[in-house]
């Protein structure tokens, strides 16, 4: 592997951390946002138990939905690029292997 490859290498690794840690702040800062807006409107409601159980139902489905799609997608990714890198090493061992020397054949017996 030249320098060049090396250092995309680790340009892409790095990209990749940055991409996970702000994919997954984003994700914790909207479920705080939302649990954060479902207890105001809980508090604010003082008592009516059947709209706190529907603001309660909405705010865990948001919450779920969001961190269960962050994952699935971040899931996928990180498959796709595990493919997509097999099949690169996979093309780079055909070319090195359909370059290299040809080793003669073997002699043959005269018994």
């Amino acid at each position: 592997m030249s320098q060049n490859q090396a250092a995309a290498v680790t340009a892409d690794a790095q990209l990749e951390k940055i991409r996970a840690r702000y994919g997954l702040l984003a994700v914790i800062v909207s479920n705080v946002t939302i649990t954060a807006v479902a207890i105001v409107g809980v508090w604010r409601l003082g008592g009516d138990k059947s709209v706190m159980v529907g603001i309660l139902t909405a705010a865990f489905t948001a919450v779920s939905s969001m961190t269960t799609a962050y994952l699935g997608i971040k899931a996928i990714s990180n498959t796709a690029k595990s493919i997509a890198l097999g099949q690169q090493n996979a093309a780079t061992a055909a070319t090195s292997s359909a370059t290299a020397p040809a080793t003669a054949p073997p002699a043959q017996r005269t018994t």
